[in-house]
């Protein structure tokens, strides 16, 4: 059997059960929402949630920070909320209308983190150690790019080189682990490389670590939010997020093995992220958005049926209230 064809079986197999289980995920939807009889739905990306909302007629709010992503994209939502940076050429689907926020996604909860130091001591992590948390490229992602995969072995060979850097590893399933584990596995075994055993507070592991390199966009976000560091191996398109984070220096994109070499700074980061306040102008934003659309789905029309009131919301957004 030819590689193209394991390849190819692989891909039906690891999508048909990505599909079953985004079905059996949205038949559970499905039950709540029968049950609880919401106004509207809210989701960042969830196809689970798409389905369900077209079984159940449920008005739909799709918040989405990355352009490239299909997101049962022929199912457009009622509204959608993205990025102010999302430039006027990228085109958003919506039936009613389309929400912008400022800032980026991350900032709705990074200033509630409360760093918890003893996520060191879980993963066995040497305070004399430099931390750098490292993320593997979705590589089941529709947008995937083998090359991510190349700059991933490449910046754990640098990092393995050197003696006084600890590697937190953070594969995204089993399938992915199970193929780390056999490739690193002296560095593993020499604790250089830790996969942890359980599920980890990853905004608190990035608080901690002195840098991040990382194939998925949340965490690369995350980390800029943080101030930390951060190097993305992602090698798919790349979206208006990203690219206003590379422009205000928060990102760096390593686009080579020649990259990984020689942009890479392996070096001590003072201090820890602490937030002076949790509020955010992206959250109060989206909130005041999702109160406004849901209020005019409660309100009766002059036949008792539920009407939507769009000046409403461009009032709200004229006003700054949305």
């Amino acid at each position: 059997m030819s590689a193209v064809t394991i390849s190819a079986i692989t891909f039906a197999f690891v999508f048909g059960g990505a599909l079953l289980g985004t079905i059996l995920r949205a038949a559970q939807l499905v039950a709540v929402a029968i049950n609880e009889r919401p106004d509207v739905a809210v989701a960042h990306g969830s196809r689970a949630q798409t389905l369900a909302t077209l079984v159940t007629g449920i008005p739909r709010i799709s918040i989405f920070d990355y352009e490239f992503a299909s997101v049962m994209g022929f199912l457009h939502p009622d509204w959608a909320f993205v990025p102010q940076v999302f430039p006027p050429s990228v085109k958003i689907d919506a039936k009613k209308e389309v929400l912008r926020y400022p800032g980026i996604k991350e900032d709705v909860y990074v200033g509630r983190l409360e760093p918890d130091s003893s996520i060191k001591d879980r993963l066995g992590l040497q305070d004399s150690s430099l931390i750098v948390t490292v993320r593997p490229p979705a590589d089941e992602a529709h947008y995937h790019n083998p090359e991510a995969e190349t700059l991933l072995n490449a910046a754990l060979n640098l990092l393995t080189s050197k003696h006084d850097v600890s590697v937190v590893l953070l594969p995204r399933n089993e399938r992915q682990e199970a193929a780390l584990r056999k490739r690193w596995s002296e560095w593993i075994d020499k604790r250089r490389i830790v996969i942890p055993n359980q599920a980890v507070d990853g905004l608190n592991l990035i608080c901690f670590s002195d840098l991040v390199i990382s194939g998925g966009g949340t965490m690369n976000r995350e980390a800029a939010a943080l101030g930390v560091p951060v190097y993305s191996i992602f090698r798919g398109p790349m979206g208006a997020v990203d690219k206003h984070l590379v422009e205000t220096g928060r990102l760096k994109i390593l686009a080579s093995e020649e990259d990984v070499r020689t942009k890479i700074v392996l070096e001590r980061r003072p201090g820890i992220f602490r937030s002076a306040d949790t509020r955010s102008a992206a959250l109060d934003r989206i909130v005041e958005g999702i109160i406004c659309i849901a209020e005019t789905q409660a309100l009766p029309g002059n036949s008792g049926e539920l009407v939507y009131r769009p000046s409403a919301i461009r009032e709200g957004i004229k006003g700054g209230g949305i």
